[in-house]
């Protein structure tokens, strides 16, 4: 490793470290992302001829041509990190005009319990199995919509948003659309739908039973009396509109995985096809009402940029790093040190991806290891099935390693100092015991 990449490793480690001490130095982690990013590209300007020949195009030798190679390059990260931004955007302006219109009325009612423990254990099954249908990061902004509904204490609410981190990551583990990292395994063949759900379900149920069963302890007493704010923001949209905007919304959301099966196309374009979809719908709506908050063009304001530039900065830096080779040479040192025993180096890899986003490294994995006809590297083979499930439910243990955990710690306010004391044990302790799990399976039942 040159002393280049070397340098390039510690800013990304220090801009890092600034993230986690965010709440200690006084300074938005969006600020730092942005900074990180920015630095660790122009390190790489430095030497971009090194770095493109490294990457086999080693027909670059002139200056403008390097130039011009390396705006490829940027452009080409940028474009599939810009995937996962208009999704994001998409998903939480569709999920803010649901909820400005009464439509999580519904949800909150079904939800509805007296006891705290009680609605622990509800909101982390919903909210596991919605994740399974739906991505992990539109299911965590949905559930947090309700719970500001149901719990209006923020101490107790940061407890609910934790298990909806863990519950969204794990849910999306067993199903092959309910991830990133699941979405790419399929589609490359690594996994089928049916072999994926049959064996790393039961792993993934124990990943949220654990955390549950613990942080349960953490509430105590009952609910206070459920406020009617929420109800009374609605008033002038009607039963059947608000019912339809939900129907509209959610099912909209639902059905973006077969948008994408049947046209081939992103997924962030099915996300902009239901939210043209409901912005026409509450136009027509509120056509006669210029003045009224829940016009789509006013709650455009209400999004959270922050959390949108943060996304960008870390996705970016860790962008860099791949193209430096670091996170390829990250994988080819594990699997020699780990004597390529897979519940190792899939089991580092998930600690990993709590640290540096599961995208790139699921990728790097896939370049890295070549499926074979037969054996653990076969279509749902351990490896492959093990990666699934590490890289999803790994993402729990910061609160930064995944796209559920940035976004909850925007919406609550959640700092990564507080997560880290309280939680990240617990969603190591659910991870261990699914993969403990998945061995007992692959041992005496499955074998």
């Amino acid at each position: 490793m040159s002393l280049l990449t070397i340098t390039i490793c510690i800013v990304f480690v220090f801009g890092y470290l600034c993230i986690a001490l965010e709440s200690e130095i006084k300074i938005n982690k969006a600020a730092i992302a942005l900074l990180m990013c920015v630095a660790c590209w122009s390190l790489y300007m430095v030497n971009p001829l090194g770095y493109i020949a490294m990457s086999g195009a080693t027909d670059i030798t002139k200056a403008t041509n390097v130039f011009d190679k390396v705006g490829e390059i940027l452009r080409s990260h940028l474009g599939d990190t810009a995937e996962t931004l208009f999704f994001l955007m998409g998903a939480m302006t569709i999920v803010e005009i649901v909820d400005s219109n009464g439509g999580f009325n519904f949800v909150r009612d079904s939800m509805k319990t007296k006891s705290k423990r009680a609605l622990l254990w509800r909101i982390t099954f919903m909210t596991f199995f919605l994740s399974a249908v739906l991505d992990n990061l539109t299911t965590s902004i949905v559930m947090i919509m309700v719970l500001r509904k149901l719990v209006s204490d923020h101490k107790d609410r940061i407890i609910y948003a934790s298990i909806v981190i863990i519950a969204a990551n794990s849910g999306g583990a067993f199903s092959p659309i309910g991830d990133v990292t699941t979405i790419m395994l399929w589609i490359g063949n690594m996994i089928t739908t049916q072999g994926i759900i049959k064996e790393v379900f039961i792993p993934s149920v124990i990943s949220i039973v654990l955390p549950a069963f613990v942080l349960q302890y953490s509430l105590k007493g009952e609910l206070p009396a459920i406020t009617k704010d929420s109800d009374v923001k609605s008033t002038d949209a009607s039963k059947l509109q608000r019912r339809v905007i939900f129907i509209l919304g959610v099912c909209g959301l639902m059905s973006v995985p077969i948008f994408r099966y049947f046209t081939n196309l992103p997924p962030f374009m099915g996300i902009l096809l239901v939210l043209g979809l409901l912005w026409t719908v509450t136009e027509i709506f509120y056509r006669g009402d210029e003045s009224t908050s829940k016009r789509v063009a006013k709650l455009l304001s209400k999004i959270d940029m922050t959390t949108i530039l943060f996304f960008l900065g870390i996705l970016m830096a860790v962008s860099c790093l791949e193209e430096v080779g670091v996170l390829k040479g990250i994988g080819v040192w594990l699997n020699v040190a780990s004597g390529g025993n897979h519940y190792i180096v899939t089991g580092f890899i998930g600690v990993v991806s709590s640290i540096i986003d599961n995208v790139p490294l699921v990728a790097g994995c896939i370049g890295m290891y070549p499926i074979s006809p037969i054996g653990d590297m076969a279509t749902d083979g351990i490896f492959w099935q093990l990666l699934a499930y590490c890289a999803g439910v790994g993402g729990s243990i910061l609160i930064i390693g995944s796209a559920a955990g940035v976004v909850v710690m925007g919406l609550e306010r959640i700092t990564f100092g507080w997560y880290m004391k309280h939680v990240s044990w617990i969603a190591l302790l659910g991870y261990l015991g699914g993969i403990f799990a998945y061995w007992i399976e692959k041992t005496f039942i499955f074998c």
